[in-house]
């Protein structure tokens, strides 16, 4: 007898049909040569291509629930550890947070490459709400029910060159069947280029965000790593008044937001035992998730007239949209 799921509009669907799907989509070679899938815009990998379809076809929003996104290596962790500090601060002080001994992929978790990936159906009806997730894919493949409901989204982004290194040192640190090692940036770097990567076109998931937060104001905050790095209690203020929760006086009097900032710092996080051992359910080393968390490393990597070639490409694609990025310190 044929097993059957059933989608978040009621309809039967065979257990099989995500393999299907999957085998028909356009496909293409990331940087070490892993395998890319396109769908609903997005540049899968094979770790989260099933669970963003999975994602797309069944989950169902709620009006309270509230959904992390980003491009990879754009400060995803640091947000998690922000929003999810901010959220709970009424239950935990900072000397008792989770965050102490659980990392923050695993106190907000990915619908791509944790929750859907391992289950096609995950039962999160059982979580309290407010509920809080994370996501990688682009505002438009988000699930309907996200976007047509009243759940709020915050959005990180962080400069292309940057997040663009960033990215090549994390994948490098990534052991898998039939992968290349990678030994410099510029391999690859045409797909680049194509928005060919893990999560990409990086321009489309930044405009598609930014262009939400315009119209959305109340339900889609964009929030800039370079801006958090610059003034980190202005933009928790402005968190935690989009989140409904704004701070008292009292406790603004009281140093509750010095604390947050301090239990969330790069270096704390990083230096926490719990994020030096251990791995990620994607198999992903927690220590990856830490490297130096500055503004402009990328004149390290990356030569600038590489620099050039990709900056100049990704203003032609923001070209009318007002948003802009700041490269250096």
């Amino acid at each position: 007898m044929e097993t059957t799921t059933f989608s978040s509009n009621g309809e039967s669907v065979p257990r099989d049909e995500v393999q299907d799907l999957v085998a028909g989509l356009p496909g293409e070679k990331n940087w070490d040569g892993s395998p890319l899938y396109f769908y609903k815009g997005v540049w899968y990998p094979p770790s989260a291509i099933r669970g963003a379809i999975s994602f797309r076809q069944h989950f169902i929003a709620r009006d309270t629930d509230i959904i992390l996104a980003s491009m990879p290596k754009s400060g995803t962790t640091w947000l998690k550890a922000l929003a999810f500090s901010v959220l709970n601060r009424s239950i935990y002080s900072p000397t008792e947070s989770p965050l102490l001994t659980t990392p923050p992929h695993d106190l907000v978790r990915f619908f791509e490459v944790d929750l859907y990936s391992k289950h096609q159906l995950p039962d999160l009806e059982q979580l309290p709400s407010p509920r809080i997730f994370s996501s990688h894919s682009h505002y438009e493949a988000m699930p309907q029910s996200i976007r047509g409901s009243g759940c709020k989204i915050v959005y990180i982004c962080r400069n292309p060159l940057d997040q663009l290194v960033s990215a090549f040192h994390f994948v490098r640190k990534l052991k898998g069947e039939n992968v290349k090692p990678l030994s410099s940036i510029d391999e690859g770097l045409d797909n680049v280029c194509l928005g060919i990567r893990t999560f990409g076109p990086f321009w489309d998931s930044v405009l598609g965000y930014w262009k939400a937060s315009l119209e959305r104001p109340d339900k889609v905050l964009f929030l800039k790593y370079e801006d958090l790095k610059e003034d980190i209690t202005f933009n928790l203020k402005k968190l935690a008044e989009f989140l409904g929760i704004p701070f008292t006086e009292k406790e603004e009097k009281d140093g509750v937001i010095e604390e947050i900032s301090s239990l969330c710092s790069f270096d704390n996080l990083r230096n926490l035992e719990v994020n030096r051992s251990g791995a990620h359910p994607s198999g992903t080393p927690n220590s990856a998730f830490f490297r130096k968390a500055k503004v402009g490393d990328w004149c390290n990597d990356l030569p600038p007239s590489m620099a050039e070639r990709f900056l100049k490409i990704v203003e032609e694609k923001l070209a009318g949209s007002g948003l802009s990025f700041k490269v250096t310190e």
